[in-house]
């Protein structure tokens, strides 16, 4: 079997092979998830002994408005694994799908029905226990940037879903202000359930520290201005520059910036990183990754 094969047109039966073989561990990385993408992955699975999945997707309520992912289809996939993990990041484009860390498709499809068969799309499937672990480790490390999505929250998204989309519908036929006020609280209450699940795991300053780690680890020293951008970039739900910081009445700057300061400096007292001649850097060194200037702009 060729070790690298590319997947062009649709690619539906090259998954369900793979998520058939998965014995111990499955990866699933894409954005927008739909019913039929997740009735591929169910009618896949092993019955014998399903292994342990990790979602990784966007639960953006402007993903689910738009009817890019559907939170119903999510709930059904992962109510077919007793082990699965749901984790929500927001701008994850990557479109990933991994078995036990030794095989895997990297595809510009996502989980649904245009992904799978209608959308011109193309990637390549490996059969490569050291590419597909590399794989493994990098969408693990995205996933550590998310919140993972308990059952609870998981089915008030679903609730909130039908609103949403509703609400949606109704804005883009008539955009009337009261169309425009429903749909923005809807957008709000689905945000806000999210924010809540992202934070639930430990404090706005852990969230941080692990990205701060993140970028350190793929990417090298660097200048808090620079952290500032890319932090910015990976959680634009948690670094909202309409909120400052004031105390008594005086105005300290961006309050997700000071929030990002204390992450570095507990990192520090920890001896995770250092800072020296303006940089930031982990100690113990990086592990080099194209630089990302190109997707997101160095600060002036």
């Amino acid at each position: 079997m060729n070790a690298i094969r590319l997947l062009t047109g649709p690619w539906t039966n090259e998954l369900s092979t793979l998520v058939a073989r998965a014995q111990c561990r499955l990866a699933i990385c894409a954005p927008f998830v739909s019913a039929f993408g997740a009735a591929v992955i169910r009618n896949a699975r092993s019955l014998n002994r399903p292994p342990e999945v990790r979602l990784l997707t966007d639960f953006s309520p402007q993903a689910i408005c738009a009817g890019a992912t559907d939170p119903h289809a999510v709930a059904d996939l992962c109510s077919c694994f007793p082990s699965a993990t749901l984790v929500h990041l927001p701008r994850v484009h990557a479109k990933v799908y991994i078995a036990d860390g030794t095989r895997a498709v990297v595809s510009s499809g996502n989980l649904t029905r245009g992904g799978l068969i209608d959308n011109f799309e193309c990637g390549i499937a490996l059969d490569d226990p050291v590419q597909a672990a590399r794989i493994e480790r990098e969408i693990g490390a995205y996933a550590a940037l998310g919140a993972i999505i308990a059952p609870d929250v998981l089915a008030t998204v679903c609730d909130l879903a039908g609103e949403c989309t509703r609400a949606h519908q109704a804005h883009a036929a008539a955009a009337p202000k009261t169309a425009a006020r429903r749909l923005q609280r809807a957008l709000e209450a689905t945000g806000d359930a999210l924010l809540r699940a992202r934070l639930s795991g430990g404090t706005l300053h852990a969230v941080l520290a692990r990205t701060i780690e993140f970028l350190l680890l793929h990417y090298g020293p660097m200048p808090t201005t620079r952290i500032h951008a890319l932090v910015q970039r990976i959680h634009p739900d948690l670094c909202d520059d309409s909120i400052d910081r004031v105390i008594d009445g005086t105005r300290f700057g961006k309050k997700w910036k000071h929030a990002v300061r204390t992450a570095q400096q507990q990192l520090k007292r920890r001896g995770v990183i250092v800072y020296s001649d303006n940089l930031w850097s982990l100690d113990g060194g990086f592990e080099p990754r194209s630089d990302p200037s190109g997707v997101i702009p160095s600060p002036e």
